[in-house]
């Protein structure tokens, strides 16, 4: 039973990065809006002793286990201990490792962290970290035809989150600005193979974003124009002419989360590769 009626404890306990543990419950947690999960993180859990510090701070607080481990021993004294104190414990990755060995008549290499091994996909992945970091924000406009998307928008469509999500996937993102009254690079109005997706949002959605920024910021809103009503109706305006003009993709980040936009973006590149290929 969760410690609170308003949180539980939640323990995540890995032998790598931990990063699909935290993905898997923060999504299933989000679900439950009135109640907030207290994360315990336990990367790296590789020997007995790592887990005995692990085990200490389940029984002093107590709730739902969630892990991935592959060594037997670790995980039968995980199991153990969960059922001695009554926390309910999953194994994450167990199911569907069972669901592989058996449609592959195959057993597992047992191989820890074996996603996170230093092969040309992780390299890549590097490469477009690198690229999307050095053409962020209208930089190095020269370079814009190696990159695979090119996102442009007015300020404030999370054009650099995105960019940043996107090279995560291994996926070479540019961005620039699109500032009425500034001529474009015209890098941009020529270019042929990356995918050039246009972000916009309504202008409600710009100024509340705008007037969050410069409040963090400590701004004294001394430039009116960036949260003006009418002002941002004209970027908006401008944003949304250019791209009918050049034939850009269109897609509203109005109500979409950075994971989302990057979502609708990858399939926007993968339909068009696609098409590339039957043509």
């Amino acid at each position: 039973m969760p410690t609170s009626g308003s949180y539980f404890h939640l323990h995540l306990v890995s032998d790598s990065t931990g990063e699909t543990l935290i993905t898997v419950a923060r999504a299933v947690a989000a679900q439950y809006v009135n109640v907030t999960s207290v994360e315990h993180v336990y990367p790296l859990v590789r020997s007995q002793k790592q887990l005995d510090r692990v085990l200490t701070e389940i029984e002093e607080a107590p709730g739902i286990v969630l892990f991935t481990l592959l060594e037997k021993d670790l995980v039968g004294r995980l199991e153990a201990k969960c059922q001695e104190i009554n926390s309910p414990s999953l194994s994450i990755i167990g199911p569907v490792m069972q669901l592989f060995q058996a449609y592959l008549g195959a057993a597992t290499t047992g191989r820890v962290g074996a996603q996170h091994t230093l092969n040309a996909e992780y390299f890549k992945r590097i490469d477009a970290l690198n690229y999307t970091m050095m053409h962020d924000d209208g930089q190095h406009t020269e370079g814009l035809e190696e990159a695979d998307v090119v996102l442009v928008g007015v300020s404030r469509t999370s054009k650099t989150p995105t960019s940043i999500y996107l090279a995560n996937r291994g996926i070479r993102t540019a961005n620039v600005p699109l500032v009425p009254g500034i001529p474009l690079p015209h890098q941009l109005e020529t270019l042929k193979n990356p995918l050039v997706v246009s972000l916009h949002a309504t202008p409600e959605r710009l100024i509340q974003v705008r007037q969050n920024r410069l409040l963090s910021m400590g701004s004294d809103n001394a430039n009116v124009d960036y949260i003006d009503r009418h002002a941002v109706a004209e970027e908006v305006t401008f944003a949304r002419r250019l791209s009918a003009k050049f034939g850009w993709a269109l897609l509203d980040v109005t109500r979409r989360s950075i994971e989302e936009t990057a979502a609708a973006v990858m399939k926007l590149l993968a339909d068009r590769q696609r098409q590339r290929v039957i043509e």
